[in-house]
């Protein structure tokens, strides 16, 4: 009898587990799931498009008792990204968001391998891996931003917060990281012609990758050394190295596509993609009927896909009126927006106020 007992007892447990581990999943198991992510190799508290994308998700399946997974690549290869997908398909997935331009060629293959499987693509559109062909699936829902508009806010609001020895790091020189560089020197421009100020200096540097190195390090240190003020770090951890050096030398740096500012004290502010509400409105859109599948489409100001945290920023002087003046200016298209291809470099933008030192 008490075999019998015992017996039931662990059966009932087991019971109760298995019908735990079908309710929202958290991480990679063996749980079917609805919805997935699939990282970039990095990991879910990146602070950047990892954790915006899976903030996101968390955010929307919560609140609508539905399950979701994430799951890594063991390597940064379309290879590795593909067996992440298939495992999260095998898994039930339904649809499945990658994070960020490195899921392009992997998008454009998943698309057609998995036609009853919806994908949200964030910063870039599906290709072929020789950029010949270009094609966004029915079942794909591509998203990118306005980095110019973001950039253009961060070089404003610290222009117009009394900084003039200002710097620019970029990761590679792809068109998202031009964009934002190109908008963080024409806010500039913007705040010092509106204020009558001369003597607005930028540095501009692209490292030519997205990591924290000892070189992008030293760079950033001798800037801060020479006089720069603050950093705009725009290319993932070259962010971290410019951050190091801030810390280290008491000065300050702008964040990049999420708010940076609970990492350092030297964040004055950050350049944000609204990530996590593109892809929660994303995932609402499907379970809505409304998924625009087939759909390349760039988040602006006009529907407050970029911005600033102003409740999280260290500005000084630079007030909320400012902002809330001069991102209207943005979302009229007042302002136009700066597109990588409409110059071939910093050096060719039209500056009267700021001067752009260009460090190859």
């Amino acid at each position: 009898m008490k075999t019998l007992l015992k017996f039931l007892c662990i059966t009932v447990f087991l019971s109760l587990l298995c019908s735990c581990s079908q309710t929202t999943a958290t991480s990679a198991s063996s749980a079917q799931v609805d919805v997935a992510l699939v990282t970039d190799v990095g990991t879910i508290d990146d602070k950047s498009f990892n954790q915006g994308a899976w903030e996101g998700i968390k955010s929307y399946c919560d609140e609508n008792n539905v399950t979701y997974a994430y799951y890594q690549p063991e390597e940064k290869t379309d290879t590795a990204f593909l067996a992440s997908i298939k495992e999260a398909v095998d898994r039930g997935a339904k649809l499945v968001v990658c994070p960020g331009f490195l899921f392009e060629p992997t998008v454009y293959t998943a698309q057609n391998a998995y036609p009853d499987v919806s994908f949200i693509l964030l910063d870039g559109v599906p290709h072929s891996d020789d950029y010949k062909e270009y094609g966004t699936g029915k079942n794909v829902y591509s998203i990118q931003f306005a980095e110019d508009q973001a950039g253009f806010l961060a070089g404003y609001a610290v222009v117009k917060d009394g900084y003039t020895s200002l710097g620019f790091m970029g990761g590679m020189a792809i068109p998202s990281v031009l964009r934002f560089g190109y908008g963080f020197v024409m806010g500039a421009e913007y705040a010092a012609k509106e204020m009558g100020k001369d003597g607005v200096t930028i540095r501009y540097h692209y490292t030519g990758d997205f990591s924290d190195t000892p070189e992008n390090r030293t760079m950033a240190a001798s800037w801060y050394q020479s006089g720069t003020e603050i950093i705009f770090g725009c290319g993932g951890a070259v962010g971290n190295s410019v951050m190091a050096s801030a810390e280290e030398y008491g000065a300050k740096m702008i964040g990049v596509d999420v708010d940076q500012s609970a990492e350092s004290e030297t964040v004055v502010t950050s350049a944000m993609k609204m990530l996590r509400k593109s892809v929660y409105d994303g995932i609402k859109a499907y379970y809505d009927g409304t998924f625009r599948g087939g759909k390349d489409v760039t988040l602006d100001a006009s529907v407050n896909g970029v911005g600033l945290p102003m409740s999280e920023s260290r500005f000084t002087t630079f007030t909320e009126a400012d902002y809330d003046a001069i991102y209207a200016k943005l979302k009229s298209g007042e302002i136009p927006r700066i597109m990588d291809t409409d110059y071939a470099s910093a050096a060719e933008l039209p500056l009267e106020a700021v001067k752009v030192r260009i460090f190859e």
